[in-house]
């Protein structure tokens, strides 16, 4: 095993939110050095600007410190595919299909996130972690 992780898009918007309990841990996690692909740096983005009221100019600090601190993999036309049939598999959405695709191709054992289904697996060498979980 790689013993790489992967963080979903809420894992680090906690980080940015020193309001929110899980911000410690999801603090923690990011310092981790995680894997992240284009897809979580994006939606990263987006929340910030949309939920968090945050200026484009500050969202996009915190992108390119995403992009310089983590291990970004980038998105193909086989995540899309994969992604495909992991919705089919596990009745996923199809934007949790293409976290878990880019996870896989990426070597990661986990992928943490709280909104997909706590302890799966969906390979012999990928669970989903809810890292909030007691």
């Amino acid at each position: 095993m790689s013993d790489k992780i992967f963080v979903d898009t809420n894992i680090v918007v906690y980080a940015l939110d020193k309001t929110q309990a899980q911000h410690t841990i999801a603090i923690d996690f990011l310092s981790r050095r995680p894997v992240i692909s284009v897809q979580v740096v994006n939606e990263t983005t987006a929340v910030q600007v949309r939920k968090l009221k945050r200026s484009l100019a500050a969202a996009h600090e915190v992108a390119t410190w995403l992009l310089d601190t983590c291990e970004v993999v980038e998105q193909s036309p086989a995540d899309v595919r994969q992604a495909i049939e992991l919705c089919r598999q596990f009745d996923l959405s199809h934007w949790d299909a293409l976290i878990l695709a880019s996870a896989m191709r990426a070597g990661c054992e986990r992928v943490y996130s709280e909104d997909m289904q706590h302890g799966l697996w969906v390979s012999s060498s990928l669970q989903i972690l809810n890292p909030f979980t007691n």
